[in-house]
């Protein structure tokens, strides 16, 4: 589990993959323990100053590999928020599970914010409603 300080500072704690962990731990190894400054900073992604990653820095980062990637399509962070959520809903994880994870106070945000396409919504309604 992993602590996220989001908007507002509100904070929640959510799962992370065995695999992102290990590069986390790869990052915090290796990167991290040369750019840091301050040994007592719990902020866990620095810039090549040794300070918090801003909002900015993560868009340009993005920005950067997506553009040597050779991927034409916008793509932010958000983006990656929205896939995450929408992959979710779509394999069947719980909305409110979901609300949870995005650090929505209302369930009604997380309605809003995941667009399911009508091809899902045809399967749901199939495997669920008896006269279907």
């Amino acid at each position: 589990m992993v602590r996220v300080l989001g908007k507002g500072g509100k904070q929640r704690v959510v799962p992370i993959a065995q695999k992102s962990l290990n590069y986390l731990k790869e990052y915090f190894d290796s990167a991290r323990s040369l750019l840091q400054k301050d040994k007592s900073t719990d902020v866990l992604f620095l810039n090549r100053f040794g300070n918090k990653l801003s909002r900015m820095g993560v868009w340009k980062v993005i920005d950067k590999i997506t553009q040597e990637a050779g991927i034409s399509k916008h793509v932010s962070p958000h983006t990656f928020r929205h896939s995450f959520a929408t992959h979710l809903l779509e394999a069947g994880a719980n909305l409110r599970v979901v609300q949870m994870l995005l650090g929505h106070s209302s369930i009604n945000t997380t309605q809003i914010y995941i667009n399911i396409d009508n091809t899902f919504i045809m399967q749901e309604h199939r495997l669920y409603h008896p006269r279907s």
